[in-house]
């Protein structure tokens, strides 16, 4: 960028302070000009002048030779070693100048350190970087992708869940992002498509998506509580879960199902359940949290507060340091923290199109009539927060039944089959739910167990036309 007249200021100027531009009166600020000159090469760069008021007006400042040797000065503190561009525009009718300093983006060399440390631009605001922050930029400029594609020599094919594997190529080739002929495949070759298993070794992404042995990984962990009133004192119940990303969404989603009210309204000649949030908001909230967060922390997680007058979903993670929370609220391209587990959730129909999760939480929000969302984030943690609307109750125990049923996956699926007569395959697209395994011994088998539901062919369990329908005993409970 050229900057060599009072007009290129102007229109500099007349954008206001944001994620690329900073105004400083004097360089006796010029540390902290410094900082954000560093906040700029850690983002996708930036201008700062000097000489302009924080309102945009246009003061200048005196510029000796001690000036431009104290900013030179300065710039070799910058490391690794980064080309900023200096100019001195004069004033008209003025001995006085405005210092541009403007840097390009440097995304390859990052991260980057003024001082021996590191500062990261969040919105129109210069922070410190956080270490999860720093450490990430780090492994994505020492290698092709970072943590998740860092092979575990430890880290087996029978250490992951081959169904869970199955289950993904099985929707990938549902919805089309998969060849049919990838059913009929062996487990390595299906691994090495994904990208996920290279001269026989398998990556941590792989064990993030389908392991079932999780010591070496106790970041693959899903924290939820569901507290009384709307702070932390006191909780009404608290549970921790491993598993690989389809089991957490699963366990994420009947959590849910469990704490938050289930009301329904008649469409046509039918009931349609809602929650008192949108479930499709819900789920590509928690989908978003377990595809982009930071994995390299291994004390971290994704937790679920669900209190009287809100939910909060939160990650270790950070917005993409390329794309202000306002471009991430319109259209904009995808930048995945983690491309290998994206990539993977896409073709499994996990994450339904790139760069689209916030704008369907905002529109599902909108969509029921709550407030939109809430999205924060300090460069080491993303939160979302979910209000309840005016009118919604809040989050109560769902509408007791006359025959008790003893968890709220059975009571979800007794209220999915209804009238109809479904399949295996039916039931978990209809909640979509990825994991056989755990829909199995969740959802289906404790309500066969309780009478809810029975078999068509109750003889032959393994027919191949299976399908699942509801007892007297289980339409009572579908009324109520």
């Amino acid at each position: 960028m050229n900057i060599n007249n009072i007009e290129s200021v102007k229109s500099i100027i007349k954008n206001a302070e944001d994620s690329q531009t900073e105004f400083k009166e004097t360089t006796g600020q010029l540390e902290r000009g410094m900082e954000t000159i560093c906040a700029f090469l850690n983002g996708t760069g930036g201008t700062l002048l000097f000489g302009v008021t924080d309102k945009g007006k246009i003061i200048g400042q005196e510029v000796a030779d001690s000036t431009k040797r104290n900013i030179a000065e300065a710039i070799n503190r910058l490391e690794p070693l980064a080309e900023v561009q200096i100019s001195y525009i004069a004033l008209p009718d003025s001995d006085k100048n405005i210092i541009a300093l403007h840097v390009e983006d440097a995304r390859f060399e990052r991260p980057f350190c003024y001082k021996g440390r590191a500062y990261m631009r969040v919105e129109s605001v210069t922070t410190t970087m956080p270490q999860a922050a720093y450490n990430e930029l780090l492994m994505q400029r020492g290698g092709k992708y970072g943590w998740e594609s860092m092979t575990n020599p430890e880290l087996q094919i029978a250490d992951l869940d081959e169904n869970a594997i199955l289950g993904a190529v099985r929707a990938g080739i549902d919805s089309g992002r998969l060849p049919e002929n990838t059913i009929r495949e062996e487990t390595a070759t299906i691994l090495e498509k994904f990208d996920l298993l290279h001269h026989q070794q398998l990556n941590n992404a792989a064990a993030v998506l389908f392991g079932n042995n999780f010591y070496d990984y106790p970041q693959c962990l899903l924290r939820m509580a569901r507290f009384k009133g709307t702070d932390k004192n006191e909780f009404i119940d608290n549970q921790r879960v491993q598993g690989n990303i389809y089991h957490l969404l699963d366990a994420a989603m009947a959590f849910f199902f469990k704490h938050l009210s289930l009301s329904g309204k008649i469409e046509g000649l039918y009931r349609e359940e809602e929650l008192s949030l949108p479930y499709k908001a819900l789920r590509e909230c928690c989908v978003n949290a377990f595809a982009h967060r930071f994995y390299h922390q291994p004390g971290s997680s994704v937790s679920i507060a669900i209190y009287d007058d809100r939910v909060e979903i939160t990650n270790s993670g950070a917005f993409p340091a390329d794309i202000s929370i306002e471009r991430l609220l319109s259209a904009h391209d995808s930048q995945p923290q983690n491309p290998l587990i994206a990539n993977v959730l896409y073709k499994s129909k996990v994450l339904e199109s790139w760069g689209r999760g916030i704008g369907l939480m905002v529109s599902e929000c909108r969509r029921v009539g709550i407030p939109d969302p809430e999205f924060h984030s300090d460069g080491g943690c993303v939160l979302v927060v979910f209000h309840y609307s005016h009118t919604t109750p809040t989050s109560v125990p769902q509408a007791p039944h006359k025959y008790p049923t003893s968890t709220p996956q059975v009571k979800t699926i007794v209220h999915v089959i209804g009238n109809g007569m479904l399949s295996v395959k039916e039931i978990m697209e209809l909640l979509e739910l990825k994991d056989r395994k755990s829909f199995l011994h969740s959802y289906l088998y404790p309500a066969i167990e309780q009478g809810l539901v029975e078999l068509l062919y109750p003889e032959q369990p393994r027919h191949p036309r299976q399908k699942y329908r509801l007892t007297e005993k289980g339409k009572l409970n579908a009324q109520l």
